[in-house]
């Protein structure tokens, strides 16, 4: 449970709360997930005094604050009348199915990111987009890095933002047992001018995954199959949602071609 509570008016201080180990103290932003926690004893540290709620375009990429609530990520995208559409409508779809407007006006972009479970069609559509995540000291880590691998990067205190490209199209799509529910399957797909592209699924798991990285869509329906070969669950057997990842990428790569996006 919450046993002390801080509200710093500095990174350094922030950083210099987070450095408590007795109770041991972790960031709090929206606190969706930090209200529920019942063990162990935790101290809190309220980041809002800290002017991390900024989205901002920097060139070629799109830099978003750790505090940054997903309602207002999604309002701005619907305002950026400047970034590409196929960006701008897949990240929207996502964020839409993340969560309702209540828990997306609390719910922040950085708390999501380490919270997330293998459902979230918010970052598996960031996912593919190869976003780093900036924390304090500067250090950045790419998101693919750092999902799988959470614990590991515990030492890094503070995420401070996240950054990342918008001059590739993306697109994504879900199959759910309702159009509101979260996703059986989902899947995001990026590609860049350089024909660069990346494949990600979720619906299952701990995190969303990433299939390809490579510099051509050749083969990626067929990575998305082998990636969910074995991802059987309460929800859905490992055939069907081998069969559905498969079908959602290929469709996707289909529409591309068929609207003369370069591949």
């Amino acid at each position: 449970m919450i046993t002390s509570y801080y509200r710093p008016e500095s990174l350094s201080e922030a950083l210099e709360r987070l450095s408590q180990q007795d109770p041991p103290a972790v960031p709090l932003g929206g606190g969706t997930v930090l209200s529920r926690q019942r063990k162990p004893d935790i101290a809190v540290v309220d980041l809002q005094r800290l002017g991390l709620d900024k989205i901002e375009q920097q060139g070629q990429a799109l830099s978003a604050g750790a505090t940054v609530r997903l309602q207002q990520l999604l309002e701005y995208l619907y305002e950026a009348k400047d970034l590409p559409e196929r960006l701008r409508g897949a990240l929207i779809k996502s964020l839409e199915l993340e969560a309702t407007r209540n828990l997306r006006q609390v719910a922040t972009l950085a708390g999501t990111v380490v919270s997330c479970g293998g459902r979230s069609p918010f970052i598996t559509a960031l996912l593919a987009l190869d976003p780093k995540l900036e924390w304090a000291g500067g250090e950045e880590v790419p998101l693919g890095d750092y999902l799988p691998l959470r614990e590991a990067f515990a030492h890094l205190k503070l995420m401070v933002g996240v950054r990342f490209s918008i001059n590739a199209s993306l697109q994504f799509e879900m199959v759910a047992r309702t159009p509101a529910d979260q996703p059986i399957v989902c899947a995001a797909v990026a590609r860049w001018p350089s024909g660069r592209t990346r494949v990600t699924l979720g619906g299952y798991g701990k995190a969303p995954v990433l299939v390809m990285d490579g510099p051509e869509p050749g083969g990626a329906a067929v990575a998305a199959r082998e990636a969910y070969r074995n991802a059987g669950d309460e929800w859905a057997s490992a055939e069907y949602r081998r069969e559905i990842a498969g079908k959602l990428v290929q469709r996707m790569l289909q529409e591309s071609a068929a609207g003369g996006e370069v591949l």
